[in-house]
């Protein structure tokens, strides 16, 4: 085990200048909250229109479900140091006034906005707890001025609040994260300024254009894939290009013509993506920090898209490759594949990174069959560190150790480096540096051979040693070991599929959690192929 300086060290070397000046202002600033009368209301240039809706989270006047965890401000209030911190962040997001039914709950809704204004007055500088850091009053200010955008009357105080939210958010800008939390703060302080009318509104708004201009270039890679490579987090960039672009149609001024051409440009690359790395079944794949229900589905996105304008990607792409991204997509008949080729994100935001490099996910005739581990909460824990550890995904471990030094809930310190992708059709061959700091050398060879009756998968250490590959099952295949030392695998709809060692081996079936949402975690068969003289081949036949 590295030491806690290096794993420092091998994190901290590659943050950039902004982040510890960022970082540091963070900490030392002393802001006060301005609680001036709110500017006026801006007057709509052109429709609103409705946006892509989540699951509902009220379940009663004051009861929420967060994370597969039911709660109350009765019992919890806002800050309860007994709820995770995700948790009381979405109690803070009001993401419940933009979900499904939303109008039917709007009495629900002009109740909690009431409460969340007496109950949360600005502080001095954090605010009254987890509701006045900046990404939970970004995600706030947003969904609030979103209802209003619906046709949700907000009253005088509301009004009130969102000025004063705006005016600490510019102060409070996440320049130490960068990323999406940047990002987030940006699109608030655009919804704030194209909301508002006068002076104040018109330099929200000018902040906002300067740090999207760049990220946008910066977050947005080429092939549509956002930067810190997982879906779940593409998704949510995706809704926010498409928040931008429907609120710039809908409140725009020539000042903001530019940037509303470079959102609307890379919507379709977006649209695409995450087609690719969605299943058939129409969720996404796990890799890095992923799992259903935090950002909206693919297909309610697409509808969003659809609804401004943007023509629907294929529902069903052929094979593929995400260059800059650095995923791919298989597919073969009845079988499609999702490969990680990638790098575990921007070297200076790893934190959502997984080790999970040259990991695969395979659905066949629509159903899950090999998948990822998947991510059922955020923190420092021993469950975190886990789903985060190349044993949780279908790839190799070497001597028990990650491909890449994953540590401390959001870091990640020597990481492994992709070499060598060659794709032909569906075959596709790459190569990885990370066990090379337990032995210098080492390199991780994987190559898929997809054809239409099955799966070859080889997997080569070289120089030769000791290592495991795995491969998790979704909970809904059953999985036997044969007497001659194959596996069964039955689907659900009573599909079976063979399983075997070609070289390594003995094929072994043991049990590996399946984490599909936040708060959720199912028992899951998965096998596990040792490989012999540093090479492991495993064959999965369904013809």
């Amino acid at each position: 085990m590295p030491s806690r300086v290096a794993l420092y060290y091998h994190t901290l070397k590659h943050l950039r200048p902004v982040q510890l000046r960022g970082r540091l202002r963070f900490r030392l600033a002393r802001p006060k909250p301005d609680l001036a009368p709110a500017p006026g209301l801006a007057v709509p240039t052109g429709a609103w229109v409705t946006p892509a809706a989540r699951t509902a989270s009220m379940t009663g006047p004051e009861a929420f479900v967060f994370l597969g965890q039911a709660g109350s401000l009765d019992a919890d209030g806002w800050d309860n140091p007994a709820r995770d911190k995700l948790w009381r962040y979405n109690l803070h997001y009001c993401d419940d006034l933009n979900a499904e039914g939303a109008a039917a709950r709007r009495d629900w809704h002009a109740g909690l906005i009431a409460r969340w204004i007496a109950e949360n007055p600005p502080g001095p500088v954090s605010g009254a707890g987890s509701g006045w850091e900046p990404y939970p009053t970004s995600l706030r200010i947003v969904n609030w001025i979103k209802a209003a955008l619906g046709g949700m009357a907000l009253p005088d105080a509301a009004h009130h609040s969102l000025a004063v939210q705006a005016r600490w958010l510019t102060q409070r800008l996440e320049w130490h994260l960068l990323g999406n939390h940047l990002f987030a703060n940006a699109k608030a302080l655009m919804f704030a300024g194209l909301y508002f009318d006068g002076p104040e509104a018109r330099g929200w708004r000018a902040v906002a254009r300067r740090i999207l201009e760049t990220e946008i270039d910066e977050q947005i890679l080429p092939d549509g894939g956002h930067f810190e490579l997982s879906p779940m987090y593409h998704a949510l960039a995706f809704e926010d290009m498409l928040d931008l672009a429907n609120l710039m149609r809908a409140r725009g001024t020539p000042e903001e013509d530019a940037l509303r051409a470079t959102v609307e440009t890379r919507l379709a690359a977006m649209a695409r993506w995450l087609v690719a790395m969605s299943h058939p079944d129409g969720g996404i794949g796990f890799f890095n920090d992923a799992a259903l229900g935090i950002a909206p589905e693919t297909d309610a996105l697409l509808s969003y898209a659809g609804r401004l304008g943007g023509a629907r990607p294929a529902r069903e792409p052929g094979s593929l490759s995400l260059p800059q991204s650095g995923y791919h997509r298989l597919v073969s008949g009845r079988a499609v594949l999702l490969a990680d080729t990638a790098a575990v994100g921007p070297d200076y935001l790893p934190g959502h990174a997984h080790a999970d490099t040259l990991s695969f996910e395979l659905s066949l005739a629509g159903q899950r069959v090999i998948v990822n581990g998947g991510t059922s909460e955020y923190g420092t824990g021993p469950a975190r560190q886990q789903q985060r550890g190349t044993a949780a995904h279908a790839t190799v471990t070497v001597a028990g150790q990650d491909s890449s030094e994953v540590w401390a809930g959001f870091r990640v310190a020597r990481r492994a480096r992709v070499h060598d992708v060659a794709r032909d059709g569906t075959r596709l061959a790459a190569r990885h540096d990370g066990y090379q700091r337990l032995t210098p050398g080492t390199d991780h060879h994987r190559l898929w051979q997809l054809d239409p009756d099955g799966l070859t998968v080889t997997d080569r250490i070289d120089p030769a040693q000791c290592g495991v590959a795995r491969y998790p099952l979704h909970p809904g295949i059953a999985a036997e070991i044969t007497a001659t030392g194959s596996a069964t695998l039955t689907l659900p709809d009573g599909t079976r599929l063979t399983a075997r060692a070609e070289a390594g081996g003995p094929l072994t079936r043991t049990s590996a959690p399946w984490h599909p949402r936040f708060g959720e975690s199912r028992p899951a068969p998965c096998l596990v192929l040792p490989l012999i003289a540093g090479r492991a081949v495993l064959r999965l036949d369904w013809a």
